[in-house]
């Protein structure tokens, strides 16, 4: 997959954008198809009901994110064409004895993204203390398991904060805590009651973050990519969830709940 340069797809869908540059123009003479990006694929939740082909519920675990995941109906649904995923207090501690439960949906066994970009145009929300939303990708082949297989966290927000962070994730980042050579995470200020668009591009030789069309973080292959530095350049399954709690986000604050993230839609892009 090669690229003439790495621009965020928004902006791309934007006539004459600020990103244009007239000698990226054919002349008369140029019959030759130059690349550009592709939708390969795209939800917009608006059939009412979710697609099984593609998602399933995200499944509860030990992992700090997975804690109170649930399938409780409450958790994840679809209202006025979009898809909510929320976290509550548990009512019903006789059915569930876990205090809190949260919901998300992923592509796990079922869809997997290739090498090219995916953009999810989300809402996060007020917030509420303990509550981390998250967009991410994790390798459709996990085989080598985590670190080594890597994850790339397209968005992740903690409490109420005005910021979400874009990180990578691979044996080189957590095992070997090379973390600022290249820097593998970076944060930007949002404005969370607004819906914004997250975007990653994965390419052969670097993974490329943007928001709202513009980039704001990019993470290059290394030497080769050597000690497990660059695991990116594969297929994925993504990730949409409402995570409550755990020792990054700290404690959860029940007076606060419920919370909810909005998912608008999922646009999958492939550059040829």
């Amino acid at each position: 997959m090669k690229k003439l340069s790495a621009i965020c797809i928004l902006s791309l869908l934007i006539p004459f954008s600020a990103c244009s540059n007239d000698n990226d123009e054919k002349s008369p003479a140029d019959t030759t198809p130059k690349p550009q990006w592709h939708l390969e694929w795209s939800d917009d939740f608006s059939n009412g009901e979710l697609d099984t082909s593609v998602w399933s519920r995200t499944t509860p675990g030990t992992p700090d994110w997975k804690k109170y995941q649930s399938d409780d109906e409450r958790c994840c649904l679809l209202r006025d064409g979009k898809l909510v995923l929320r976290g509550i207090v548990n009512d019903n501690t006789e059915k569930d004895p876990r205090p809190y439960l949260c919901g998300g949906v992923w592509s796990k066994g079922l869809k997997a993204f290739g090498p090219g970009a995916i953009m999810v145009r989300a809402k996060l929300g007020a917030g509420a203390q303990g509550a981390w939303p998250a967009i991410w990708l994790m390798p459709f082949d996990e085989s080598t398991g985590w670190p080594e297989c890597g994850e790339i966290d397209i968005m992740e927000r903690l409490n109420h904060e005005g910021q979400v962070y874009q990180t990578v994730h691979s044996n080189y980042t957590q095992n070997l805590g090379n973390r600022t050579d290249p820097i593998s995470s970076l944060t930007t200020r949002i404005d969370p009651d607004t819906y914004h668009t997250y975007e990653v591009q994965i390419w052969e030789d670097e993974v490329i973050f943007c928001i709202d069309g513009k980039r704001t973080h990019t993470y290059p292959k290394k030497n080769g990519g050597a000690d497990g530095q660059f695991p990116f350049y594969k297929e994925w399954y993504l990730i949409m969830d409402m995570q409550l709690g755990g020792s990054w986000v700290g404690s959860i604050s029940p007076d606060q709940l419920p919370v909810e993230m909005e998912i608008d839609w999922v646009k999958y892009f492939k550059y040829y």
